[in-house]
């Protein structure tokens, strides 16, 4: 359960508006569009914040990630999800900067690869796009597969990384 008071700031971003969203134990989600569609649900009261010290610090970290100065975050995070999404996410972490593993690799780094179908559930409901980087996550065959934000962005995300894929 989230913290009753959460805090938002909204900042423009090379694939559009991204809703920050922290609480005073750190950042909890990053939602595309502004927050449209998204299906995290929060209780309690949403107050924007633009001065936020963790807000802030995530808008900071993310500029310079896009603007190809940051590769890694530091941010403080407030992951909440089940004992199996926090080691779905971990492992996301993991994941260097411009590489991709599979869905499977990612099971068997979880520690069963037979279960790549619910990596992929976990990694679908990933509060904390970009900076747990579930976009360097793909296809067993190389493909892109979905992504929250749309697999335009999901190209963006691996294109700024300069990786290379194939298209879904």
């Amino acid at each position: 359960m989230f913290e009753r008071t959460l805090f938002y700031k909204t900042i423009a971003s090379p694939i559009g508006q991204l809703r920050l969203i922290s609480g005073d134990k750190g950042l909890c989600a990053i939602l595309f569009k502004d927050g449209q569609n998204t299906r995290l649900s929060f209780e309690g009261t949403l107050e924007k914040d633009d001065g936020h010290v963790i807000l802030v610090k995530a808008e900071k970290q993310l500029n310079e990630y896009f603007a190809k100065k940051r590769k890694a975050f530091d941010v403080k995070l407030d992951l909440r999800g089940t004992i199996f999404q926090q080691m779905a996410w971990k492992q996301l972490q993991q994941i260097p900067y411009g590489t991709t593993i599979s869905y499977s690799e990612q099971a068997k780094r979880v520690g069963d690869i037979k279960k790549a179908r619910a990596v992929g559930m976990a990694n679908g409901r990933n509060p904390i796009p970009i900076i747990v980087p579930c976009h360097r996550v793909i296809g067993e065959s190389g493909k892109l597969t979905g992504y929250a934000g749309g697999l335009d962005i999901k190209q963006y995300l691996l294109a700024h990384e300069n990786v290379a894929v194939a298209a879904a």
